[in-house]
């Protein structure tokens, strides 16, 4: 202490103050050279640029231009199924594969068709086990389009969406709905099965392949590399969603569920379903092959779902959405499915009941009585005659930039049907068998990421009309404080 107090009063302030940051400047380095040293000594972690996404925009809105999809066929179903990927397949915007079971040769003449996804031959898998009794063992082949497409090697990829050949997605709201989720995560998106059997002897936790699902990128390329290890470990699984489901599990990722995607595991008439959709976009639908055709008097399935795709061109976004109001005047009880159905009941009904799909379908499998639940808050088909709703059937849509126009209508032999079916009942002044049109109005559809997050069913009005043929209606946003209920 003394020597400082020496050198202080025997030196200026500016020599204190070199020699102090030259010391400073000596401990820094010496520290520097150590910890460079030690770090030396650790392990050093390369950096895969293969398992990062190509350079792109991540604040850009997610569009059809970053997805791929990957669709498992085979040569006998190809022929029969492609129209209905033809429905939704957009050839300038979309990328993938339909993956096959054959080698193609120069003779396939009509195989590639330019509206269609190109055709790629999937790799030989005779070297995995297959164990499970009465399956086939197609399912490992199918299972391994996830890996296929990912080797595809295509750029400025977000999403990799995985469907059967006899699936049919409704493109916009895919990527509506993909949009919300952050797809430099790890996403595993789908939905599981209407049958409570098929989800019981499956999983409550898996996606099922035919409603289609998605797998973020960085999920997928980590799934890709360690597939082929993964599904030798399950050969007695059945089907090819439980293998991927297996693996996404050996990864600790769970699967985030999406109500839009249906796998549709059930026949016969499945317009209850689609009448009282989930406050969710429709994204997919499946098996719509061995059902009903959705419009009755439609002479295919294919025929119909072509007349649903038409209303979806002018509001994909609000198609099939259930809209419920009530008549004052008539004290009738009305549901519109947007581009589907209208649904006129004679009388009050309360709301939470027409929120519940109407049980018009028969179980996928018959036989134990268990095959006849299902996972759907659901009711009974109505045993009263007269208490059924008249079904107005889609007949036409069109639009002026955002206003649009539906029409729906009751055909002639479903008409004729209907009023044998009221004969005996008693008549009101008013009966919705005298409507001949229903006209609905509404603003194109456009939900937010916010709406998509915090859903809510909009409102309509029956509109004052001067035409006992014709009933008119409009749809809207709901004010805020807006409540729909029977007023009695």
């Amino acid at each position: 202490m003394h020597f400082l107090q020496e050198f202080t009063k025997s030196h200026s302030p500016k020599i204190i103050i070199f020699i102090s940051s030259t010391i400073l400047i000596i401990y820094l380095t010496v520290s520097f050279i150590l910890v460079s040293k030690t770090n030396s000594k650790l392990p050093h972690y390369h950096l895969n640029l293969q398992d990062i996404s190509p350079l792109e925009d991540i604040s850009s809105a997610t569009s059809l231009d970053h997805i791929v999809f990957g669709i498992a066929s085979n040569k006998v179903s190809w022929n029969s199924r492609k129209e209905f990927v033809r429905l939704w397949w957009k050839p300038k915007q979309m990328r993938g594969c339909v993956f096959l079971d054959y080698n193609r040769t120069s003779s396939d003449q009509d195989d590639q068709d330019d509206l269609l996804p190109p055709l790629c031959m999937s790799a030989d898998t005779s070297r995995f086990l297959y164990t499970y009794r009465g399956g086939l063992r197609s399912a490992i082949r199918v299972a391994r389009v996830v890996s296929e497409t990912v080797a595809l090697n295509h750029t400025n990829v977000r999403w990799f969406v995985f469907a059967d050949d006899d699936t049919v997605f409704f493109p916009e709201n895919l990527v509506k709905v993909l949009s919300k989720y952050d797809h430099e995560l790890w996403y595993y998106i789908g939905s599981n099965s209407e049958s409570f059997t098929q989800n019981r002897f499956f999983s409550f936790n898996m996606a099922y392949g035919g409603a289609g699902f998605a797998i973020s990128y960085p999920l997928a390329k980590v799934l890709a590399k360690t597939f082929d290890s993964c599904i030798e470990r399950y050969p007695y699984l059945y089907g090819s969603d439980g293998r991927i489901s297996a693996c996404l599990a050996e990864l600790g990722v769970t699967l985030t569920k999406e109500p839009g995607f249906h796998q549709v595991d059930m026949k016969g008439d499945v317009f209850g379903l689609l009448a009282a959709h989930p406050v969710a976009p429709l994204i997919s639908l499946h098996h719509l092959d061995i059902v009903n055709p959705i419009f009755p008097y439609m002479p295919s399935s294919l025929k119909a779902l072509e007349h649903l795709y038409e209303a979806a061109k002018h509001d994909p976004h609000r198609i099939i959405q259930q809209t419920v109001c009530y008549d004052v005047y008539f004290s009738w009880t009305v549901s519109v499915s947007w581009g589907y159905a209208v649904q006129v009941y004679a009388r009050n009904v309360p709301l939470p009941y027409l929120l519940r799909a109407q049980r018009t379908f028969r179980p996928f499998k018959r036989g134990r009585h268990i095959n006849n639940n299902f996972n759907l808050d659901m009711r009974e088909y109505e045993s009263d005659r007269c208490r059924r709703a008249v079904v107005f059937y889609m007949d036409q849509v069109s639009s002026e930039k955002d206003e649009i126009q539906s029409v729906y209508r009751n055909n002639i032999l479903q008409s004729r049907s209907m009023k044998l079916i009221h004969a005996n009942c008693s008549r009101i002044p008013a009966s919705p068998l005298d409507l001949q049109e229903i006209r609905v109005y509404s603003n194109k559809f456009d939900p937010s990421v916010k709406q998509l997050l915090a859903p809510r069913r909009q409102c309509c009005d029956v509109l004052p009309s001067t035409n006992s043929e014709v009933m008119e209606i409009s749809l809207r946003e709901c004010k805020d404080e807006e409540l729909v209920y029977m007023h009695l």
